[in-house]
């Protein structure tokens, strides 16, 4: 009975408890580890790269570094005003692009927008009443007094001098108003001779400049009455907007600083009278 109770002992003992400590229990004693799928392993080692990749970037982009990166971005600032321009440069070729606040938007994929004309500066204008002294002088000289029929918009064309600074005008008409309005082609400049163009409208004038241009979807030249807007061609800078001007009592003058090299275009409307012809006496110098 005793031996038989010793054999149960060795029997169970092995398995009596998998929380008994074996103080001579080895390191080395081989495990049991159950196979790990294909998938699994896969899994794995995914998971893996992505922790490592995140390690990077986490080490790459530090707090001082992240603070450092928005301090130099904070230095570049979007052009907010007509005229401000941003210099790109490449750190790999060099290359230098130029942003101009005038584009519409800033498509760096080489889709070109059109380019608004910079603000430009108001006028002096003023009048006086010598009438009968202003007309019986240009009366006399070749070029300086010519009709503007009904319907009609003539346009004295006026380059910039190469000695000159601004261009100045000075017009009066016989017994009735006509529209006035001064308007710049920032144009290169090849010859300094002041030429005159008459067109039957404003609007035929307008789309004629259009099918020069090869411009899509005309906007409306727009009342004389409260002032026509703009022309058309993007090129175009507004002086002064065209209103009717009291030419037949005051003599109307005026004057404006070089913005550039271009041509002014001094614009005498009268479109919007159906019955009557204009006389019109001008005279357009520059200063220096």
């Amino acid at each position: 009975m005793e031996n038989e109770d010793l054999e149960n002992t060795k029997d169970i003992s092995p398995v009596a408890s998998a929380s008994d400590p074996e103080p001579h229990s080895s390191l080395y004693r081989p495990q049991m580890v159950p196979p790990v799928s294909e998938d699994a392993a896969e899994d794995l080692r995914k998971a893996a790269s992505a922790l490592e990749a995140q390690a990077l970037v986490e080490q790459k982009l530090r707090p001082t570094d992240q603070g450092q990166v928005l301090n130099k971005m904070a230095k570049y600032q979007a052009p907010q005003r007509s005229g401000d321009i941003v210099m790109i440069q490449s750190e790999h070729t060099g290359a230098i692009d130029i942003l101009s606040a005038d584009l519409e938007s800033a498509d760096l994929l080489g889709d070109h927008r059109k380019v608004s004309p910079p603000l430009m500066a108001p006028p002096c204008i003023w009048t006086f009443a010598k009438m009968k002294e202003f007309k019986s002088k240009l009366g006399k000289e070749k070029n300086s007094c010519l009709v503007v029929k009904r319907g009609e918009v003539v346009t004295i064309r006026v380059p910039t001098h190469p000695e000159g600074k601004r261009v100045c005008w000075e017009f009066a008409t016989d017994d009735y108003d006509i529209g006035f309005g001064v308007y710049f082609d920032w144009t290169p400049v090849t010859s300094t001779d002041i030429t005159v163009q008459v067109s039957d409208s404003s609007e035929d004038e307008d789309e004629d400049e259009e099918e020069e241009e090869g411009l899509e979807d005309p906007v409306p030249a727009g009342d004389v009455e409260r002032g026509s807007r703009s022309s058309l061609r993007g090129r175009y800078g507004e002086v002064m907007p065209v209103y009717r001007r009291d030419s037949h009592q005051d003599v109307q003058a005026g004057s404006h600083d070089y913005p550039g090299e271009g041509i002014y275009l001094l614009k005498f409307d009268n479109s919007y009278s159906l019955l009557r012809n204009k006389t019109l006496y001008f005279h357009v110098y520059y200063t220096s």
